[in-house]
């Protein structure tokens, strides 16, 4: 998907949207242009009076998001891989974890659409980051290295990078703390990037209004899971997000939307 596609016949559509970003259109729209909406009109529109956070996975058919060493490249195609940097532009932060920098070394950069890069976060309780990961030393973007307020700051990991220390709750940095202090600072439309412990902790403590998960042709049978939760005994306890799909290559994006 690479724009909004027009409508059908030509001439420029006028769009009406109202407070909860359901939107209507005067003209026909391509079936292209309406799943652009769909997909990114939510967030184009969140803001400080509307906070969004959203969650992206990438996984095999059984549930893998990598292999046993944490490789994961090319578990997607090329199209979900521009809709990642699309996601990155239009948020105010884009959150990972720390073995998601370790393992990958990410930019977590917009370099495949138009767009500003997002201050990038790295939720790192013990400050283990290390020093020649790009996000602490390229300058490209601000980076935050989000720890225990009881961390021993090492200098080294430091780099460019900024260190924000949050409270604690019995001994565990709490997600709900990290969003709060991200809102305190100005980023109100967050990005979870990854990986699959970091996305589990947000959803496990329902702080996610959407989680796109990218389901890649493959079977792994073995390897790191995406999302990990708490055991239910019953099929009625499990989540039920509204649930839209969309192909994405030889991929196929599941846009869940929670109610919170």
């Amino acid at each position: 998907m690479d724009g909004l596609g027009g409508a059908r016949g030509g001439g420029a559509p006028k769009l009406r949207v109202d407070p909860e970003g359901n939107w209507q259109c005067d003209s026909p729209l391509t079936g292209e242009a309406e799943s652009f909406l769909n997909l990114y009109l939510p967030l184009a529109l969140a803001g400080a009076q509307q906070p969004m956070t959203l969650a992206h996975l990438g996984q095999s058919l059984d549930g893998r998001i990598a292999a046993e060493n944490g490789d994961s490249y090319y578990m997607t195609g090329p199209e979900n891989i521009d809709h990642l940097h699309r996601l990155r532009a239009l948020c105010d932060a884009v959150v990972v974890g720390a073995s998601t920098v370790a393992i990958d070394n990410p930019r977590l950069t917009t370099r495949r659409v138009e767009g500003e890069n997002p201050v990038r976060v790295i939720v790192d309780p013990d400050c283990r980051t290390a020093s020649d990961r790009g996000v602490v030393r390229d300058g490209e973007s601000e980076t935050l290295i989000v720890c225990r307020e009881d961390c021993v700051i090492r200098e080294r990991i430091l780099g460019n990078a900024v260190l924000v220390k949050i409270p604690c709750d019995g001994g565990k940095l709490q997600a709900k703390r990290i969003v709060a202090s991200l809102h305190e600072r100005g980023l109100h439309v967050l990005f979870v990037e990854g990986g699959g412990v970091t996305v589990s902790r947000f959803l496990r403590e329902s702080l996610l209004d959407r989680l796109h998960v990218a389901v890649s042709p493959m079977i792994l049978g073995s390897g790191r899971p995406g999302l990990t939760l708490p055991a239910i005994d019953s099929l009625s306890a499990a989540l039920r997000p509204d649930c839209r799909s969309y192909p994405m290559g030889g991929d196929v994006l599941f846009d869940c939307r929670f109610t919170r």
